[in-house]
């Protein structure tokens, strides 16, 4: 079983004392730390074998190229992709479901079609459609929530038509932690005809992630949330759909070659895939971070790490649920959600709090988290956000509740 005082040894940032506290660290949605195995490996391919990529015939060009082509076959195997060539690297979930919108999107959507999304997205997997939408002529669709905030499936099932080209849906809410059933609603897209999109940045680092079992076309999610560096992220483009998409932004890297004639003029020959859709120079150490990442994880297990995290939240909502003056949100079902607690104080708004318990040495989250509607749905002006990881332990979740405990003490 998953320990986490041991696996607490691996992250210099936890050591840490702020205010003259020990650090609790309960912003893990937001982003995660990095164990020193994924900071050694970083610093080793820019001490060792720091040279760019596909471009040399050098031993250090060659010992990079190997590196980054194989951080790609690392992370498909880790999420269960059939291919190296259905993962593609970005800069993070934002720009993975940007690439979705622009490279797929602009080409595909017409006047008259229709787009799924939810209103328990980020931000991310909204704006892109939105902006897409004004340009197409298509037009968006949005389900609901509950009062509990699960989502709408049979309000999903009335909105699908002929009309439907796409449905847009995060996989666990960054909010409230709620697990949506992304195989329901990809067999329910496809029997439409329609492209299934999947946010997996809170899903694929606390819970096992196979893309085959989701029945997704895409899905998007970054490297800094699972234990890797920022400026990494990972477009899952399943390879029929992936086989029709054209840079997003065309340059060095995306081409097989370029050649000139005074008859035809430039002709553009594509590379192949994901190397086409990774224009530039892309970020390599980041990559060698994030294949370390996944290596840290897979020796862990992620069955072992969404299990530690139930522990969590099961104690967190027993605890929290037992104070006069905190308002905790979402289902209580365990099952239907991951670790994560979204709640309020009376008295205070979401802000005071976050920063009150920076005081106690407690790191958590405050605001609209990127998901304003959501919160306007459940009649909200923002929440505070309690969010684990493997390494969090339950005497922390016991030194968030006696903080705010003590708050809420000085509040009456």
């Amino acid at each position: 079983m998953l320990d986490p005082y041991e696996v607490r040894k691996d992250f210099p940032t936890l050591a840490r004392r702020v205010h003259g506290r020990p650090l609790v660290y309960l912003d893990n949605a937001a982003t995660s730390q990095k164990p020193k195995q994924v900071l050694d490996a970083i610093m080793e391919f820019y001490t060792m074998h720091n040279a760019n990529v596909h471009r040399g015939a050098h031993t250090l060009a060659n010992e990079a190229t190997e590196l980054y082509e194989s951080a790609h076959d690392e992370v498909a195997k880790f999420i269960g992709a059939r291919d190296y060539r259905e993962v593609v690297f970005t800069r993070n979930t934002t720009e993975s479901l940007g690439l979705i919108a622009y490279a797929w999107g602009l080409q595909n959507l017409n006047p008259g079609d229709e787009l799924i999304l939810t209103l328990m997205d980020h931000h991310s997997n909204i704006l892109p459609w939105l902006q897409v939408c004004k340009v197409t002529g298509a037009k968006p669709r949005f389900v609901k929530v509950s009062g509990e905030g699960m989502l709408d499936y049979s309000g999903l099932e009335k909105l699908l038509s002929e009309r439907t080209r796409l449905v847009a849906v995060v996989h666990v809410s960054n909010v409230l932690g709620v697990v949506n059933d992304v195989r329901r609603i990809a067999r329910l897209a496809h029997k439409h005809d329609a492209i299934m999109v999947v946010d997996g940045a809170q899903s694929v680092p606390h819970i096992p992630v196979d893309v085959k079992e989701l029945e997704c076309d895409f899905l998007a999610f970054s490297g800094h949330k699972m234990l890797g560096p920022t400026g990494i992220g990972v477009l899952y483009a399943k390879l029929d759909v992936a086989e029709s998409l054209a840079p997003h932004e065309a340059g060095g890297g995306t081409i097989r070659s370029v050649s000139f004639s005074p008859q035809a003029g430039v002709e553009v020959e594509w590379s192949e895939l994901p190397w086409r859709l990774e224009p530039g120079t892309p970020n390599l150490a980041g990559a060698v971070g994030l294949a370390e990442a996944v290596r840290y994880l897979k020796r862990i297990g992620m069955s072992e790490v969404e299990s530690h995290e139930k522990k969590l939240l099961e104690h967190g909502l027993k605890r929290l649920g037992e104070l006069d003056g905190v308002e905790v949100y979402g289902p209580r079902s365990l099952e239907a959600r991951t670790g994560i607690i979204p709640f309020n104080l009376s008295g205070l708004s979401p802000h005071e709090v976050a920063l009150i318990l920076d005081e106690y040495g407690i790191a958590v989250r405050s605001g609209y988290h990127c998901a304003q509607p959501l919160h306007e749905q459940l009649g909200l002006k923002g929440t505070v956000r309690a969010s684990f990881y493997l390494y969090n332990t339950i005497e922390e979740v016991d030194m968030l509740a006696d903080a705010i405990t003590e708050v809420l003490g000085e509040v009456r």
